[in-house]
């Protein structure tokens, strides 16, 4: 929260002390976590409110935040169940003692008994310590002193315990100032005003009683510049004076706006500045840097017989719950004319919903834009840089461009230099020009790529401009002074505007201080005019000028944001995905720079970057939740969700055609779903039988419906700028970790497969074939029993059979400037100066029996950890024991982490029971009993609220982690002729989707659907192959590791379990090496899905990456439809016979 948001509470905090509301002032103080009352505090404890006074506690700090909160948390307690024995209320005291104190013993076993032992006494003042205990009351005495002092020594209260010194009812006076300062405004003021709401501006009225919207400059366009501050801008050339109105949200940006009659009440929110600020305007620190005077003769656009698009929008007031609003706006929300009923439940019929094509693109499109023109052709872009155009009509590809830099010589050495070192680009945006002549692409690095398009597959190279440090998030094309130019954002913060016809940079935008997101151009009347977003959630806006953001506004969500006009460019709208995978799509009300609604109907946690398109001035659409999510733009209620009969990501990427008749949707196996409405069937009808016809022109297309100005084109949001940024998705991982794939680097995927080419498996058995390597050794390690990357990716952990633990940490180098794991520089085994090793507790019974287990922790801060004796939480970076707990028997087997509360773990029991439980306040909270051997996997679907457990029965079951209840059991089916071994593992791992998941068993591998428990894909070895010992899915999910009890490792297509690598012993192992040497565990990289690595039997763990010259592991084999196929729509189970012989 901004430093004046944070002051804002604290005027809200005077008002509500000041008005006798005296609960909301504490649960505010609580909830901010801005001021902790000390006041009130000692009130609370003195009266022995102990629950509240936790409460109110919570909201500054938690019982293990440090050495001080543990302290004030124990005090507390130790009181109110010292408080019961005095009463010589055994039952309270016993549930004090296991509800409140138990927390502490892991920290100070001794302590606990001693305290424990007090339930034993008559009267507690028989223990020497507690012999002068007085009453009650001054014992409380005696402990706030002690409490205040470790309060006041507590840095998580440092500056939370004054509250500022402020006159008295700031608010009000702030408030009364931006009155005061609508009075000024009015045409005829009246000597005493009657002041009637807060809810509209201030207006005296006008004889003539007409009504208009009020000037007071909106947050999100700025306010007007002081004369001297900035130069005029009518001296720029196209903001010239004139009498004709200018539209109400620029006009404070006018040097000097036409005189008219001051406008009336505009609903809208009252800004809580100073006089010298505008009202509305954002209390940014632009502002505070450069006060401005209100203008005499503000310009605005009120409605005339000329425009009538104004009171067309005109909405009722009425305060609404939608409160996704700026501290510095009072929430003031647009109830809004929806469309009449019937309308509303007729829109399905106008939008694309019917899948017409599936274009196989061969890579994953991170970008697709329809040509403004000629409405079928559609142009994309993907993560390995590719460049497609497709006539979907016909279904042709018409051009596929790789990534090649054109004249490497004419770039920076920072590029030259990044695109040594890996030359892995994706592209982040694609979009045609205003008139479809020119199209351009952004990629991750560096570089902008300007094509001209001259009808059929003819593209040629027109500018290729290195635009900016890092990766170029978004582009855009735009009019501004009559002459097209390319707009640019990036990773280096700033905005670029560049000339579309000989690529010299005409602007740099600079004032962002984040990596800039997306940009939007637009104009208004004569106005021409940018807005960006960036990852920190900041809107800015900005003139052809070199004068500096006239805007500093958060949008909802704060990270990943675009921005789009509706087609006739009169409503804005954005869309913005939070890094907690909260996504919010709202409308805003320009004028007033306050969200005027906020479209509900998101999933909870959305899996990726959400984002949307506009169509036809009336439908929004949005990819979340596997789906297309439609909106009507005057109904916040969702309109209608398609799931384009399946195979979509978690947040597919989309893009209307300019009719609205089509959308493109990408889809998880590397394809494009091409949906239309009935017009777009009878569009697409006209091409099905043609190839394409070069001079096809304009006339051909379906004619266009709204037509659309070249800057609102240009400024329709991408459906290219999804969940590039980093898609939050948890993968619960094979060890019972839940790792978030931030990062994940784009994957090298396959190119499409040409039937006329014999496939052939790629088979990988000499050393140089490969990037491996054996890590450093640690002489005591034995078999190698679970393995796992960190979160961060920069280390491998290990456990090994004889209980202990083993860290590999690679550094920031010359030659790995990233820092993170790689085969191609060794890391180091390390270890905390005290020279402790992280060691599981063991039972006296043979170690080699165990079944060794352990978690990360999400942050890479703990690992839990069991090797047949009490489970260990170890700190990471000390390797101290932090608490051990549950001794056996039953002994631990499999071990994992809530996704939602790291607090919670689900532990496997060798009992066959899975136990969920509280590490917090050390209580099981429920015992789930369904298997009849030991547990060895579990898994967690935070997108489907469920837990899956396998067990050494070769069951597999599904449990509601709601009420834990069973809902699914399923055996699974082990093929002919293959005997599994007694104590045979199933693993159990789930995909990125969170609907499916992987079944790891040594007669197979499959890939079940969790909501029926079907198997949708399997894979089985030949019987006279060894059997498997483990798999995992690749971050990314499109390839499974598995490795072989005969040393080999096999890299499959995850969407079809297909075999396309197969790495044998040969190519990692030396040739002294025995021959009983194989790998027992796999692991892949969180972030490379091309990177994983072995613990082998040996006690050795080896990293593996393909030959930077390769990229992959192999090529998929072809598939029968010619497209790789998706994993709902998966054949009936059973591994083809092909695939079996491949073992």
């Amino acid at each position: 929260m901004s430093s004046l948001s944070r002051e804002l509470v604290f005027l809200i905090l005077q008002f509500l002390d000041e008005e006798k509301f005296k609960e909301t002032v504490h649960k505010l103080e609580q909830e901010s976590g801005f001021f902790f009352n000390m006041k009130y505090f000692e009130d609370e404890v003195h009266n022995g409110n102990w629950d509240d006074v936790e409460k109110y506690l919570s909201g500054f700090t938690k019982v293990d935040d440090n050495r001080y909160s543990m302290k004030i948390f124990f005090e507390i307690r130790k009181q109110k169940y010292l408080e019961a024995l005095d009463k010589h209320d055994r039952a309270k005291a016993v549930e004090i003692l296991v509800k409140d104190l138990k927390v502490f013993s892991t920290f100070n076993e001794e302590l606990f008994k001693e305290i424990t032992q007090l339930l034993t006494l008559e009267n507690f003042r028989e223990n020497e310590q507690l012999s002068k205990y007085g009453d009650t009351k001054s014992a409380r005495s005696i402990m706030l002193v002690e409490l205040k002092k470790l309060i006041e020594a507590n840095p998580l209260f440092r500056d939370k315990l004054q509250f500022p010194n402020l006159k008295n009812s700031r608010l009000r006076t702030l408030i009364n100032q931006s009155l005061n300062w609508q009075h000024q405004l009015c045409k005829n003021p009246r000597p005493n005003p009657d002041i009637k709401t807060l809810f509209v501006d201030h207006t005296c009225g006008q004889p003539n009683g007409a009504r208009a919207p009020s000037p007071a400059n909106n947050p999100l366009l700025g306010s007007l510049p002081k004369a001297g501050v900035f130069p005029p801008l009518g001296a720029h050339g196209p903001f010239q004076p004139t009498p004709a109105p200018v539209p109400t949200p620029l006009a404070g940006w006018m040097s000097n706006p036409p005189t008219v009659t001051h406008p009336a009440v505009s609903g809208g929110a009252i800004g809580l500045g100073s006089p010298s600020i505008p009202a509305g305007t954002s209390l940014s620190h632009s502002a505070l840097k450069h006060p401005r005077t209100p203008p005499t003769n503000p310009s605005v656009d009120y409605p005339s017989g000329d425009s009538d698009h104004l009171s067309k929008r005109t909405r009722p007031i009425g305060i609404s719950d939608e409160i996704n609003l700026p501290v510095n706006v009072l929430p003031v929300s647009f109830t809004g004319h929806s469309h009449s009923h019937s309308q509303a439940f007729s829109a399905p019929e106008d939008l694309p919903k019917t899948v017409t094509r599936t274009l196989n693109q061969g890579s994953s499109p991170m970008s697709m834009d329809f040509h403004p023109v000629q409405q079928t052709l559609l142009l994309v872009g993907t993560n390995v840089g590719d460049i497609g155009l497709w006539e979907v009509g016909s279904r042709e590809r018409l051009v596929l461009r790789n990534f090649k830099v054109w004249d490497l010589g004419a770039c920076s050495m920072p590029l030259q230099a990044a695109l040594v070192k890996d030359p892995g680009v994706s592209v982040n945006r694609v979009i045609w020009s205003p008139d479809g002549s020119l199209f351009g692409v952004a990629y991750s690095r560096h570089i902008v790529q300007i094509y001209s398009y001259h009808g059929g597959d003819e593209v040629r190279q027109h500018l290729e401009i290195d635009a900016h440090v890092g990766g170029v998030n978004d582009i855009a094309f735009s009019h501004p002074n009559k002459q097209l130019c390319v707009i640019t954002c990036g990773d280096d913060k700033t905005i670029k505007v560049w000339d579309a016809t000989n690529g010299a940079k005409q602007y740099i935008f600079e004032g962002h201080e984040a990596p800039v997101y997306s940009v939007c151009p637009h104009h208004k009347e004569n106005i021409q005019f940018i807005f960006s977003t960036a990852l920190d959630g900041k809107i800015k806006a900005w003139l052809y000028d070199n004068l500096g953001s006239r805007v500093d506004y958060e949008a909802p969500g704060r990270w990943c944001t675009t921005m789009a006009y509706s087609a006739d460019g009169t409503r804005l709208f954005s869309c913005g995905t939070s890094k907690d995978g909260e996504s919010f799509i709202v409308e805003w009300n320009e004028s007033e720079g306050a969200v005027k609604r906020t479209y509900q109907g998101f999933r909870k946690r959305s899996l990726g970057v959400v984002q949307f398109d506009t169509t036809k001035n009336r439908f929004l659409a949005a990819g979340d939740d596997f789906s297309i999510k439609f909106w009507d733009m005057d109904n916040v209620q969702l309109l209608t969700s398609i799931d384009a009969d399946g195979g979509l990501p978690a947040s597919p990427r989309i893009r209307f055609n300019k009719d609205g008749c089509l959308l493109a949707v990408s889809t998880n196996d590397n394809g494009i779903k091409i949906l239309a409405t009935s017009d777009g069937i009878r569009l697409l009808r006209t091409f099905e039988n043609l190839s394409y016809d070069a001079s096809r022109t304009s006339e051909n297309s379906k004619p266009t419906i709204s037509p659309i100005s070249a800057a609102a084109a240009a400024a329709a949001t991408s459906a290219g700028l999804a969940d590039r940024a980093a898609s939050m998705v948890s993968i619960p991982g094979m060890n019972g970790d839940v790792r978030s794939l931030a990062d994940v680097k784009p994957r090298i995927t396959e190119e499409s497969n040409d039937k006329s080419k014999v496939w052939k498996l790629t088979e990988l058995s000499e050393p140089n074939q490969c990037r491996s390597l054996r890590l450093p050794e640690n002489l005591r390690a034995t078999k190698i029993s679970r393995l796992i990357f960190t979160n961060s990716g920069n280390a491998i952990l290990a456990l090994a059979s004889n209980a202990i633990h083993l860290l590999w940490k690679w550094q920031r180098t010359e030659r790995n400037s990233s820092g993170k794991a790689t085969a191609s520089v060794a890391p180091q085994l390390w270890q905390p100066p005290s020279g402790i090793m992280m060691t599981n507790d063991v039972t006296d019974s043979n170690p080699e029996e165990a079944v060794p287990c352990f978690a990360l922790s999400k942050n890479d801060s703990y690992v839990m950890s069991a090797s047949g004796g009490k489970i260990s939480l170890f700190n990471m970076m000390t390797f101290k024991t932090m608490a051990t707990f549950m001794p056996p028997p039953p002994a631990a087997t499999f071990l994992a982490f809530h996704p939602q509360d790291n607090n919670i773990i689900a532990i496997g029991m060798d009992d066959s029971s899975i136990q969920i439980y509280n590490v917090r306040v050390d209580e099981v909270k429920s015992k789930l009993k369904g298997h009849s051997k030991r547990i060895t996997g579990l898994a967690f679907s935070h997108a489907l609220n469920v837990l899956v457990s396998s067990g050494a029965d070769s069951q597999l079951c599904v449990w509601s982690s709601d009420g834990w209840e069973k809902q699914k059991n399923r055996f699974l089916q082990i093929p002919t002729g293959r005997t599994p071994t007694a104590q045979s593992d199933t693993r159990v791992q789930f995909h990125q989707d969170q609907i499916h998941f992987l079944v790891v068993h040594e007669t197979q591998l499959a890939i079940f659907e969790t909501t029926k428990l079907e198997c949708v894909k399997q894979w089985v070895p030949r019987e006279s192959s060894a059997p498997i010992t483990h798999a995992t899915f690749s971050c990314d999910s499109q390839l499974v590791y598995a490795c072989f009890l005969d040393a080999t490792v096999c890299v499959f297509s995850a969407a079809n379990l297909k075999l396309r690598c197969r790495i044998n012993p040969s190519a990692y192992l030396p040739a002294g090496v025995s021959s009983n040497v194989h790998p027992l565990v796999i692991a892949a990289h969180p972030q490379e899905p091309n990177e994983f690595a072995l613990g082998l039997s040996d006690g050795g763990v080896h990293v593996f990456e393909p030959l930077e010259s390769e990229g992959k592991w192999g090529v998929p084999p072809p598939v029968d439809n010619g497209s790789t196929s998706s994993m709902p729509a998966t054949p009936p189970v059973g591994g083809s016979g092909s695939d079996q012989a491949q073992r």
